[in-house]
């Protein structure tokens, strides 16, 4: 909902202010990491989070134009972007890698999707089931990965030198479900999206 509102930072094709924070009480936005942050900063955000193949580019340019002015909007920040990277396939927008690594970043998601994981698995009674919907690629490696290990055995106690030892979690999704081209026409926020499932043991 809050891409849908201009003035929250988030969206390329609105103008607003480079804020990006889901709370807004928290201290960080894109507007400091932009103006602020070193080019190797930027460029190892772009490449690691954002997954940007132009990350070189894309940091050399932000550097560059705030040398000149600082970077206050959204559609200036599109601008200089798609200016330094170009095209993309699959008919993404130029800055669309670089916007994602930005929210990623000033929210912290990848930390708290894998808190978030975590304690769910804690709170979960036997025979218990949780869903975990990802949007982004690293977000989805970490809820497989948790998954993963979660379904290897694990020391679960030691008793007279016996030890037992269970996996917390099936997992019972071997592939991530995703929306149907139906779905994905209706709604097409969902085309990335991966849900995946375990139970706890």
């Amino acid at each position: 909902m809050q891409f849908d509102q201009s003035d929250r930072g988030f969206s390329f094709s609105k103008e607003g202010p480079l804020d990006m924070r889901m709370d807004s009480s928290e201290t960080l936005t894109a507007k400091k990491v932009v103006n602020s942050w070193s080019e190797k900063d930027l460029g190892e955000l772009f490449r690691d989070v954002g997954e940007e193949p132009k990350w070189r580019q894309a940091a050399k340019a932000i550097v560059r134009a705030r040398s000149k002015k600082t970077i206050e909007t959204t559609t200036d920040l599109a601008t200089i972007v798609t200016e330094a990277v170009g095209g993309h396939k699959k008919r993404l927008h130029p800055a669309t890698l670089i916007f994602q690594a930005l929210r990623v970043c000033v929210n912290r998601e990848l930390e708290s999707v894998q808190q978030g994981i975590q304690k769910a698995i804690r709170f979960l009674t036997s025979g218990g089931r949780m869903g975990a919907i990802s949007f982004h690629s690293l977000e989805d490696r970490i809820v497989k990965n948790i998954f993963k290990d979660a379904s290897k055995p694990l020391r679960k106690f030691a008793e007279e030198g016996k030890e037992e030892y269970m996996p917390l979690l099936q997992v019972l999704t071997k592939k991530p479900l995703t929306c149907s081209f139906k779905e994905q026409r209706r709604n097409p926020r969902a085309r990335s999206a991966k849900m995946r499932f375990a139970q706890k043991i």
